[in-house]
């Protein structure tokens, strides 16, 4: 089977040929570096790694960018409130964000352009823009005409008086249409800013993508993916100023969009305030478990993230590292086996995948014959290999609470235990304890309290 992935442009599943045979190109939009990023933001990084890495295995090379947004009004708002230039901001957030994703087996992207290294090249697409009859410059601001732009709205379908009705919430006088949207806005002297055309000012948000990936990866991209939160106005964004600047050759040829995690029945968002910073989660469980966590459902679909998940997640690679663990002595090279090819082929199907893991793992732990346990272990390496799983010695896996700094984990687990039992909470009080017993950590109840122990 060829490699089928679902197009939200189209709404259709489609056979996927990029332009170039030998060599895709895809840009993900990358993180905004104003604080650290909750789980909901891993999602894609880790799908679409995925895929990258199947691109690879398919075509024989890719070009793969994910930016940073190293200029934004948030980032503005944290540097003033902590007294400090913006790069002190974004230089501390994007290598915590960096080192999380390596936490979490994602690895850098080919290209990973910022967004304050390319204000020359947004300030003359905004030119052609302006020369083309597409935007419009007004009191300091250049703004995207969207009346001029026939195929507004044709990735999120969106309806024209729905878009405008939203659009005509506190409306800028300086502009000339509701949802005219912004291109460069003018900086105060404490804002950062660059000498422009228009006077000093800074990008808007949704100019700095469209002008990076045009920079690396040409006018027409093969893949743009994304969370769907950025399907409007973000992208449809992107795809308005890109055509229009580049003579109406198509934008991206593939939109791609994951899934929203759910925390507690509702969408994970800062604004909300119920994140799960990646930066804690990764100090607090294995950060094997919660790539795992993210890959079991499938990745256009909400995911409710819970302890559970996390617990559950550790208890399957438990069983998985525990197979490999009982075949060590056995000699086997990895192969990523057809069925787990096949599934990824079907848009990205990762819950198919780790089901192959698991009969794999099944079968692997039954055989009695050498061949076969030797055939076994290498389809169920490969197959964790295509999923950036079960590439750690099983020995690193079970030991992983020897260092200090688990010890501190361990007992935080401990004193949620018993604030657990405290309050009646005795599913997840066995929870944890089951979750300890499985790394080997022994508990033993005393009358001055918990003492544990390493297996």
């Amino acid at each position: 089977m060829s490699l089928h992935l679902h197009n939200t442009l189209t709404r259709r599943l489609e056979a996927f040929v990029p332009q170039d045979p030998a060599c895709p190109t895809m840009y993900v939009c990358g993180p905004t570096v104003y604080n650290y990023v909750h789980i909901g933001n891993a999602r894609g990084p880790v799908v679409f790694g995925v895929l990258a890495d199947l691109l690879r295995r398919r075509f024989g090379g890719l070009r793969y960018a994910r930016n940073i947004t190293d200029v934004d009004d948030k980032i503005n708002t944290a540097a003033q409130e902590q007294g400090v230039p913006i790069g002190v901001i974004t230089d501390r957030f994007a290598a915590a964000y960096r080192e999380d994703m390596a936490a979490l087996g994602v690895r850098p992207p080919d290209l990973e352009p910022e967004a304050t290294a390319h204000i020359a090249e947004i300030i003359a697409m905004i030119e052609s823009l302006i020369a083309n009859g597409n935007a419009y410059a007004a009191e300091g601001h250049v703004l995207f005409s969207v009346a001029s732009y026939a195929d507004y709205g044709k990735l999120s379908r969106r309806d024209p008086e729905e878009m405008l009705a939203g659009a005509r919430v506190d409306v800028a006088p300086y502009k000339r249409d509701p949802s005219d949207f912004v291109l460069w806005k003018p900086s105060t002297i404490d804002l950062p800013g660059w000498d422009s055309p228009w006077g000093r000012g800074r990008p808007g948000w949704h100019i700095e993508c469209s002008a990076m990936a045009a920079a690396h990866l040409g006018d027409t991209i093969d893949i743009h993916a994304g969370g769907i939160d950025l399907q409007f106005p973000h992208h449809e964004n992107e795809i308005a100023q890109s055509e229009c600047a580049h003579g109406g050759r198509i934008f991206a040829r593939f939109w791609l969009h994951n899934g929203m995690l759910n925390l507690a029945g509702a969408k994970m968002s800062k604004s909300l305030g119920n994140i799960e910073k990646v930066h804690d989660l990764v100090r607090k469980h294995p950060p094997e478990a919660l790539r795992l966590a993210l890959l079991s459902a499938h990745y256009r679909q909400p995911l409710d993230w819970s302890d559970s998940l996390i617990e559950q997640s550790v208890r399957t690679l438990d069983r998985l590292y525990g197979t490999l663990r009982d075949l060590a002595d056995v000699e086997s090279e990895a192969a990523i086996p057809k069925s787990v090819e096949a599934a990824l082929d079907d848009d990205l199907n990762t819950p198919q995948a780790l089901a192959e893991i698991a009969r794999i793992a099944g079968e692997a732990r039954k055989i009695a014959d050498g061949a076969d346990k030797a055939r076994l272990k290498s389809e169920l390496l490969g197959a964790g290999l295509a999923l950036g799983l079960l590439q750690q010695d099983p020995a690193a896996w079970f030991a992983r609470g020897a260092s200090n700094d688990d010890d501190v984990r361990i007992q935080a687990l401990i004193d949620e235990r018993a604030a657990a039992k405290k309050n009646r909470d005795f599913a997840r009080s066995d929870a944890i304890r089951d979750q300890l017993a499985s790394e080997g950590v022994l508990l033993e109840d005393t009358p001055q309290g918990v003492r544990w122990k390493r297996a």
